[in-house]
């Protein structure tokens, strides 16, 4: 065999193993998300994922992120905080996951967050409420989507103060998220009521309240007002007894996330009308920006989107955004990427405070009400209320975070 002929082969063979690959054949960005798939989370998660998808489908179908393809490897935590680390682990270690995404469960987030922070990897929570994510627990590597838990309750307490209530009863599930929802607003309505009082708190298990001993519990406090932070299924078995006893006749209810269409929607005309809640009304969200993501959305799904599904989109184009800031997919260089970093949304302009990672999304604040031409609860009477309205200050926030 001819050794000159031999080596321009190997020559040419290195060549075609060390050049880099065009545009569109390098290998994709992955980005981990782990979430609570199935359970009680199951009617805003299912629609979020599939927000994820649009919103990856799309930037792809543009060419994905400095020319490279978006993809998203999905993991189910089922709602325990350990097996969300144990995803954690193997997404870094095998997958090489860019960053990670999701969560929903308040405990869920803070336990990947603490991971995170110990390893030095990008964490971008989409769901998880609990304002000690990005406070008293915060760190450089954790940065969060939704409004928290203080901003929501703080919403809600304005309105609630001006009103005539003064005696208070609450329920909510005993984890970080149901705490944390009843202090926040309690804190602030006491600050705006001085003669407000609480007669009562129920802190029944995540996915196992028992209604009827909660709703009787409640009702022998005679309270004026009823701040409640259940949801999903427990939401649904509370509300169908409360309805049985007349609960919502006897006292005026304000209610944390009880205007999103994942938990108002499953009850239809039983939806209790005149709550005061936080929400998402997508079907009357007149911005031309959001008109079109729903007409997308229903497009590809069949079905309308719920907050879930506006959180997963906003989420990736909050990612896609940070990528394409960063210039790459280095951590530390994404981490700075998402420090102010401003995201245009349907919603609207989103920004990421360089001081603890929360954005400004904020949430809408109105009235509940049975519209019987649609057979399901809507919200009516309703502000767009933005998180810069109600987040602390630079300052304020540096005394709450670690080291402050």
């Amino acid at each position: 065999m001819n050794r000159r002929w031999v080596r321009r082969s190997l020559v040419a063979l290195a060549v075609l193993v060390l050049a880099p690959l065009p545009a569109g054949a390098q290998a994709p960005i992955k980005i981990g998300e782990i979430n609570t798939y199935s359970g009680i989370a199951a009617p805003f998660t299912g629609p979020y994922r599939q927000g994820v998808e649009m919103a990856v489908e799309e930037i792809n179908a543009k060419g994905g992120a400095l020319g490279r393809k978006i993809e998203v490897v999905f993991r189910d935590d089922k709602g325990q905080p350990a097996e969300a680390v144990k995803h954690a682990q193997e997404l870094v270690a095998n997958e090489k996951v860019a960053l990670m995404a999701g969560t929903f469960l308040s405990n869920v987030g803070l336990a990947v967050s603490d991971w995170a922070k110990q390893n030095k990897a990008l964490f971008v929570a989409a769901e998880p409420l609990t304002e000690a994510l990005t406070w008293s627990k915060g760190h450089d590597h954790v940065f969060r989507v939704r409004p928290n838990t203080y901003e929501q309750g703080r919403m809600l307490a304005e309105k609630a103060g001006k009103m005539k209530y003064v005696k208070w009863a609450t329920i909510g599930p005993n984890y970080e998220y149901g705490k944390r929802a009843w202090e926040t607003f309690r804190d602030r309505l006491k600050e705006l009521k001085s003669d407000a009082q609480v007669v009562g708190e129920q802190w029944p298990a995540l996915g196992k309240v028992d209604a009827s001993a909660e709703v009787g519990a409640i009702l022998a406090k005679n309270p004026d007002a009823l701040y409640v932070s259940l949801f999903g299924s427990d939401w649904l078995a509370f509300v169908r007894e409360a309805q049985k006893r007349g609960l919502f006749q006897k006292m005026f209810v304000v209610g944390i996330l009880l205007g999103e269409p994942e938990y108002i929607d499953p009850l239809k005309t039983e939806a209790p009308e005149g709550m005061l809640v936080t929400g998402y009304p997508w079907y009357d969200i007149q911005h031309p920006p959001h008109k079109e993501f729903v007409a997308r959305f229903t497009k590809k799904t069949d079905h309308n989107p719920v907050l879930g599904s506006l959180v997963g989109y906003v989420t990736y184009l909050s990612i896609f955004e940070a990528i394409k800031k960063a210039g790459g997919t280095d951590t530390d260089k994404l981490v700075a990427a998402f420090r102010d970093l401003k995201v245009e949304t349907p919603i609207g302009p989103i920004s990421y405070r360089a001081v603890d990672g929360q954005s400004t999304m904020g949430a809408w604040v109105g009235m509940t009400k049975v519209d019987a031409k649609r057979g399901v609860g809507i919200m009516v009477n309703y502000e767009y209320v933005p998180g810069e309205r109600v987040l602390p200050s630079a300052d304020e926030v540096k005394k709450m975070r670690p080291g402050g």
